[in-house]
């Protein structure tokens, strides 16, 4: 799964629920015809990321390419269960990848349009937010 290899900061803030913004970076395909973009907010975890890239690995067959355009950076923490209040805060337990409203999530090329937005369709159910399928206007 996708974890840093080497991090400035241990532990992060959480980071405050303030309105939240339309990303203005990753907002076109860059690599492939076919994409995946996220229409609400959300925090994508590494293990989310990898069972989307299993499904969309199983439609390419070694005809295509995927390109993931996220990167889960922002540790998360977690304290035990039934432990008492105070005591510092917990251990880092996952990563996850900050999405705005407009990221682009995945990316495909190599396959059919029809092969591409079932494969694009199939990974969006196992995210948290809402996306939608884009492609290449030409």
């Amino acid at each position: 799964m996708l974890i840093p290899r080497k991090v400035k900061h241990r532990k992060w803030h959480k980071g405050r629920g303030r309105n939240i913004r339309i990303a203005s970076d990753k907002i076109h395909l860059a690599f492939g015809s076919h994409g995946l973009k996220a229409t609400t907010y959300a925090w994508l975890t590494s293990r989310q990321i990898e069972a989307c890239r299993r499904v969309l690995t199983r439609y390419t067959r070694r005809g295509g390419k995927i390109w993931i355009r996220v990167f889960p950076d922002k540790p998360v923490t977690k304290k035990g269960n039934e432990v008492r209040m105070g005591g510092g805060k917990g251990a880092v337990d996952h990563y996850v990848a900050v999405v705005r409203p407009g990221t682009v999530i995945f990316e495909m090329d190599g396959i059919p349009a029809a092969k591409a937005k079932a494969a694009l369709t199939d990974a969006a159910y196992k995210l948290p937010c809402k996306a939608s399928y884009i492609t290449k206007e030409f």
